[in-house]
């Protein structure tokens, strides 16, 4: 029979403000669903690190996330590293990191030009096959471990930056790379049409494509996340973007659904935007997912909730449903410290 596998990270909110936050949301599923199925608390997880292992991908350091959305873009077998473009802005003691949403094909094409004229001979070479997409190609794999950056935007990049045997070097093509982008004229037009520069990118997912090969665990997938669809198209697992509401699979190989509208309400700083996207989740997946399980149309519910202290994983079968002496927390109840 059917079963649903759900991931969803930042639901739970710091303790200093999630009462408040939460105060007025009507979320009596989505609530039971966290309380009525068996509930257990695994080590936290980063969310691309999470994906790689449903996958089948095994964590060998970084999450090989260049070689496989290499792939998707179109690139040839190699060794990659992500390199998206990035805003730094200094504020105080801190160097934020802001991503880019409006780059053009030709800004793009223009700058990793002048990237690989700046580093040739140095066994890399940069591509752009997708605006927010670029692409460092190897001689070789570098030791270092990188943060995805979905963990750095917003936040500090000098605690982030690369660590292993070879951080120092990539350090400093860090700086390099920053140094060049400053003065490109590209960005010298973007300044002057009171746009974003692109004065750096972020260097991350660390992979050779020989060592990548996801498994098809599911019989499909759905998610906002372009990772989810990476990891789908290469282990040939169909794959549906995100819709208001949940649709029933067509097959009994279990479905998989990750949800990341939270994560980018919070990196944006949009409470409200949070409290709306969850509310639309309320009504268009956990209620007629839960009335699915209901009504034995699918077997079970895992959900994954990922948050840094710690990953809240519960099972939910039909039973679980009609276990109504199962107190209901308030969402605003599950915050962390």
């Amino acid at each position: 029979m059917k079963s649903v596998h759900l991931v969803i990270p930042d639901l739970f909110l710091p303790k200093d403000f999630a009462a408040e936050v939460c105060a007025g949301l009507s979320l009596p599923v989505l609530e039971k669903m966290l309380g009525r199925g068996h509930s257990e608390i695994l080590d936290p997880d980063l969310l691309e690190d999470m994906l790689c292992k449903l996958f089948d991908i095994p964590p060998r350091g970084d999450a090989p996330i260049a070689a496989v959305s290499a792939a998707f873009d179109g690139l040839a077998a190699g060794c990659w590293l992500r390199a998206d473009p990035v805003h730094l802005r200094l504020q105080r003691d801190q160097m934020l990191l802001l991503a880019h949403s409006e780059i053009s094909a030709d800004e793009a094409g223009q700058m990793c030009a002048s990237l690989n004229e700046h580093f040739a001979g140095q066994g890399m070479e940069f591509f752009a096959p997708h605006p927010q997409r670029w692409y460092v190609r190897l001689d070789s794999l570098p030791d270092i471990r990188t943060r995805p950056i979905s963990q750095v935007i917003g936040g500090d990049v000098r605690r982030a930056l690369p660590t292993g045997a070879d951080a120092a070097h990539w350090h400093r093509v860090f700086n390099e790379i920053q140094m060049l982008l400053f003065a490109h004229p590209s960005n010298e037009s973007r300044d002057e049409r009171g746009e974003l520069t692109i004065n750096s990118v972020w260097l991350w997912g660390t992979g050779h494509s020989d060592s990548v090969s996801p498994q098809k665990n599911y019989g499909n997938a759905s998610s906002d996340e372009v990772l989810v669809e990476m990891l789908a198209a290469a282990a040939d697992v169909p794959f549906s973007a995100w819709a208001g509401h949940w649709r029933e699979a067509e097959n009994d190989g279990g479905q998989l659904l990750v949800w990341t509208g939270l994560r980018s309400a919070l990196q944006s700083g949009d409470l409200a935007a949070w409290r709306s996207a969850l509310q639309d989740f309320e009504s268009g997946y956990a209620r007629p997912l839960w009335q699915a399980l209901r009504d034995g149309k699918i077997a079970q519910v895992q959900l994954d909730i990922l948050s840094r202290d710690g990953i809240r994983h519960v099972m939910l079968t039909r039973g679980n449903t009609w276990a109504f002496w199962h107190r209901s927390k308030r969402l605003a109840e599950y915050s962390l410290v």
